[in-house]
């Protein structure tokens, strides 16, 4: 079962499911407010263009304040109507204001290699090194500092979400918001540090605009302005208007036609407008959907086709006209500058809790992702906030603070998977491990009601045993040996009649709360020809219980075999370790034997959560403890791409092979291979089998006609009164008509082991979904022999079977 979506609200949907309904609430309010005020800003910084277009040809209404308000609103309102009107209209009005606004930069630049005598006097006098080496040292006036006007530009750069905020519109949104947000910070930074090259090179920062304040003896000049013929010492008295410290129009002055930067700034303006005033209400919006504010749910509500926030809009809407009615752009744009810095530290703490948390679900497919670059800059934004205006910044994160308290006292009852929750069980997890081998202390004693207690090693050993002592001495002892070795795992003995009444035991009891594991892993059964058929029985029943209890189970098959029932020491040899087999001598040493008193041979079984490394077994089994079972495919595409997380598999490559037709051949390859990319799975290679359905060559099946002749029951040999009792008293005999019946899946085992044998001989591990059998109609005999045939002859195999749980999904 994999799962994919992407659902609305940008920065906020980001934060909440990372980190949590905490996080995710307080910090959404914040945003969606941030984007409300963007809006405010933006219009008045229209207003204020516009205004002094007015007041050049003396047309004010009133006077500059109230006609910056006035000119506010009326912008704000036709904005409103644009995004009422629905997201197409608003991104047709974008692509008008983008053309305008490309034409405008456009414009500047081919008029900074325009310079004209009549615009020296003005500042600006083309490209020259003087002016740029000049313009290259910092000149703050009126008590500005670096950071305080870095409060003012910053809001410049927020609009780089505005994708990421519209997600539930985009048509392939997974795809269009990392290129959009990245291209986005491409183009404005290469745009921005343009400019600001292109017109340090070009303008001097004071100029009287006099064509009279020339220098003829140009010799002994300190400053570039000198240089070029001018004297422009006055301007250092004040009362200069022209130059870059001076005029905020001198772009127009620069450009080849000054009224199309005129153009540009509205374009600018009204397009960042736009794209906050259509962000703020979807961003509310999806905060109000899930209902962690409930006095807020009226604004969830959405009208039309595209489930539009009017409500959110019309809300928006008088944030932003609040923020209007201030008319001072320098005291709008530090207020968003610290809100949109606090929702940057969240989201950039939310990458980095999320690597830190080391969920399988984690999978940035970003090549140069590090987590430690995310920490760098959330807390780089905590530094900034607090160096632009520290009170501010304060009040930011009493407000966050706030909200976070409300939400974890309200508990809302949503369930995201967030890295919190995944920390939370790392955590337990390795304080749990901790524990083993710390000794119990009177002061630090409590009761505990827990009548089993479940872990990672699990050891089932049949007949009798004395369990007030014998019970007690194994369980130490290999826990000790655990803990010497530093294998990071819980063990825990059994003592049951057999093989499969000590199994369900455990599949039952174990485990503590949330540390309860979830897939059974059991060795393969290489002496089922040998010993008593009923402990084949036995054995196959223990799988079906794990399904039955909704268990994923795991079948791990080694050249050497797997009865590592009696652990007594081992032995280096290529830094592979050899885990003798034979009865434990002493009692008191700290070897770990699992006493077995009856014939029965007891394949150990493995569960839980294993970290470490346990000889060359144990290196293998790790990867996948951590594991929650899954659809059968999600769960046979996580295990390797665990694997080669891990240092000792790192070298290794994943190679995919799927069934198909000859015919669809590279169209199933570019499917699964896209299919991967979306997972964020690297691979090596895809093979596409076309000759999976072909038959069998008849050496191999005459082979499996062998191994299944001592086992089958033959019953058109005997009457059927005898053939039924004999079936009744031993169930694994295979049927004449069993055999009929699954012709065609014996056939896939025995072609599947030949394409192994053909293209996978030189693999270090196969990873293979198990084949299932329905319980109660294929007997055990002939589900073995599938087992049998399937992975006979071939390098170490696991064979996986989830339990149709989720464990893959196309976002993390």
């Amino acid at each position: 079962m994999l799962l994919f979506r992407v659902c609305p609200g940008g920065a906020y949907y980001l934060i909440s499911r990372s980190l949590g309904p905490e996080f995710g609430g307080s910090i959404g309010l914040i945003f969606a407010f941030a984007n409300a005020v963007a809006v405010a800003m933006y219009v008045v910084g229209f207003a204020e263009t516009v205004v002094e277009m007015l007041n050049d040809v003396d047309a004010l209404m009133t006077d500059e304040l109230n006609d910056i308000r006035i000119v506010g609103t009326l912008t704000v309102i036709l904005l409103l109507g644009i995004s009422v009107a629905g997201m197409e209209w608003e991104a047709k009005a974008q692509i008008v204001l983008l053309i305008i606004l490309l034409g405008a930069i456009a414009n500047y630049f081919i008029g900074t290699f325009m310079p004209t005598k009549n615009k020296e006097p003005k500042g600006f006098f083309g490209y020259k090194t003087a002016i740029f080496i000049e313009n290259l040292s910092p000149d703050f006036r009126d008590e500005e500092t670096f950071f305080s006007v870095f409060a003012i530009f910053f809001p410049a750069a927020t609009g780089i979400l505005a994708g990421a905020n519209i997600s539930g519109d985009l048509t392939d949104p997974q795809s269009a918001i990392p290129k959009g947000t990245l291209l986005a910070i491409l183009i404005t930074g290469v745009t921005y540090v343009a400019v600001a090259i292109s017109t340090g090179s070009c303008i001097v920062r004071d100029a009287t605009g006099d064509h009279n304040d020339t220098v003829i003896d140009t010799v002994n000049c300190t400053d570039a302005v000198c240089t070029l013929g001018y004297d422009f010492s006055i301007c250092k008295e004040g009362g200069c208007q022209y130059g870059l410290m001076n005029n905020f129009q001198v772009m127009s002055l620069v450009s080849a036609f000054g009224p199309l930067i005129t153009a540009g700034i509205f374009s600018a303006t009204l397009s960042s407008a736009l794209a906050s005033l259509v962000s703020a209400p979807k961003v509310f919006q999806a905060l109000c959907e899930d209902n962690i504010y409930p006095g807020l749910g009226v604004f969830a509500k959405g009208y039309g086709k595209n489930n539009e926030p009017l409500r959110g809009y019309v809300l928006t809407f008088c944030i932003g006209l609040a923020f209007i009615l201030i008319a001072e752009l320098n005291i709008i744009a530090p207020i968003i500058s610290n809100f949109f810095l606090a929702s940057y530290a969240l989201i950039n703490f939310s990458v980095f809790h999320a690597s830190l948390a080391n969920s399988p679900g984690w999978r940035p497919s970003f090549k140069y992702y590090n987590m430690w670059v995310s920490l760098a800059g959330a807390v780089l934004c905590c530094v900034v906030m607090f160096v632009i205006n520290w009170w501010a910044a304060l009040v930011t994160l009493l407000i966050v603070l706030a909200l976070y308290v409300y939400v974890s006292y309200k508990k809302p009852d949503v369930n995201w998977g967030s890295s919190t929750q995944a920390l939370m069980y790392n955590q337990a997890l390795i304080h749990s491990l901790n524990l083993t081998a710390v000794e119990d202390h009177v002061k630090n004693f409590r009761s505990v009601c827990f009548c089993s207690r479940g872990g990672a090693v699990v050891s089932v050993s049949t007949g009798e045993a004395d369990l007030d002592l014998e019970f007690f001495q194994d369980h130490a002892r290999c826990q000790r040996w655990l803990n010497a070795k530093r294998i990071k795992a819980f063990y825990t003995p059994v003592f049951s009649d057999n093989l499969r009444h000590g199994t369900q035991l455990l599949l039952q009891a174990v485990g503590l709360g949330r540390l309860k594991p979830n897939t059974l892993v059991m060795g393969f059964k290489n002496n089922w020809r040998e010993g008593d058929m009923r402990d084949l029985e036995i054995y196959i029943n223990t799988i079906h219980d794990a399904f039955d209890l909704h268990f994923g189970v795991v079948l791990l098959r080694l050249p050497e075999g797997l009865d590592i029932s009696h652990i007594q020491g081992q032995a280096s040899n290529n830094n592979q370790v050899v885990i003798s087999v034979s009865e434990a001598k002493d009692s008191d040493s700290d070897s770990c034997p699992s006493k077995t008193t009856s014939n029965q041979s007891s394949p150990l079984i493995i569960r839980g959560n294993c970290r470490e490394k346990l000889a060359h077994l144990l290196n293998i089994w790790e990867f996948f403890f951590t594991v929650q079972p899954s659809s059968t495919t999600g769960l046979t595409l996580l295990i390797p791409y665990l694997l080669t997380n891990r240092s000792k598999w790192g070298d290794c490559r994943i190679r995919v092979f799927v069934g198909g037709k000859i015919n669809r051949i590279d169209h199933d390859r570019r499917v699964m291979a896209t299919l991967l990319n979306r997972f964020r799975i690297d691979f090596s290679d895809i093979n596409v089998l076309g000759d999976i359905n072909t038959k069998p060559k008849k050496d191999n099946k005459r082979i499996f006609k062998g191994l299944i002749e001592p086992y089958r029951l033959k019953e058109d040999d005997m009457e059927q009164e005898a053939a039924e009792r004999l079936k009744a008293q031993e169930p694994w005999r295979i049927t004449d008509n069993e055999l009929e019946l699954y012709k065609a899946k014996t056939s896939r085992q025995i072609r599947l082991n030949e394409l192994l044998k053909e293209h996978c001989s030189n693999a270090k591990l196969i990873v293979m979904t198990m084949p299932l059998a329905r319980k109660g109609t294929v007997s055990s005999a002939l589900y073995m022999s599938w087992l049998e045939t399937l992975s006979r002859d071939v390098p170490p195999m696991l064979l996986v079977r989830g339990n149709h749980q989720s464990v893959l999904t196309f976002y993390s």
